[in-house]
């Protein structure tokens, strides 16, 4: 992989107040609480296999959670890195 690359995304909701990466089951459970199934959408999205290399399936990883910005008219998705989960974690619980 590429220096691009290692950095590692996952994709939240703007409401959600958890860090995907520090506070998975809380985060997973506040998700599908508020109906939004990122991880399910994730799923449907993205193209992958397990004949894909390790680097291929992260670039369809990071291609679904394009795409689902790229639709996602009404601003609900945010691509969040380690270093900025918090940050928007805590915007989510301002008002």
């Amino acid at each position: 992989m590429d220096e691009i690359n290692d950095v590692v995304h996952m994709l939240t909701t703007t409401d959600n107040p958890f860090n995907p990466f520090t506070q998975f089951d809380e985060w997973n459970a506040y998700d599908i609480k508020e109906g939004w199934g990122t991880l399910s959408y994730l799923a449907r999205v993205v193209r992958s296999s397990h004949e894909l290399s390790e680097s291929d399936q992260h670039k369809a990883f990071e291609q679904g959670i394009q795409e689902i910005l790229n639709e996602d008219v009404f601003g609900v998705y945010v691509r969040v890195t380690a270093d900025t989960a918090d940050a928007q974690a805590a915007r989510s619980n301002i008002g």
